[in-house]
């Protein structure tokens, strides 16, 4: 079986090697790369070309908003799943029009996370 290859990115260290910790006990999920920021998101893209970014909306050096933007661009047919701690009604209108399949808050649980990381899902 193939493993969905994953890229994290999240300016946050514990949060992100945390859930790469808990990521890679699927056995059909495997975590290529960990950025600390959206510029190194968009370099690691270009280069690992994974299936799935998992991307922290508010990093430094350029936001998730437009590293999605660009990744989106640069490398079609990875998916781009946002994650984020804001209030529904605050997440900016432009993460959900960057090219992202899906914008999911940091509180979801792990089962329904590995699964909209395995199941795209159908508009």
């Amino acid at each position: 079986m193939n493993s969905t290859r994953i890229l994290l990115a999240d300016d946050h260290v514990l949060f992100r090697r945390g859930l790469a910790k808990l990521l890679t006990c699927e056995s059909d999920l495997e975590v290529v790369g960990e950025a600390d920021d959206g510029g190194e998101a968009l370099e690691m893209a270009r280069r690992l070309r994974p299936d799935v970014v998992l991307m922290d909306i508010s990093m430094p050096v350029m936001d998730g908003v437009e590293a999605t933007r660009r990744i989106k661009a640069e490398v079609p047919g990875v998916r781009v799943i946002l994650l984020t701690a804001f209030d529904p009604e605050q997440v900016p209108v432009e993460a959900l029009q960057g090219g992202t399949q899906e914008c999911l808050f940091k509180t979801i649980d792990l089962s329904a996370l590995c699964g909209a990381v395995r199941n795209p899902p159908v508009w």
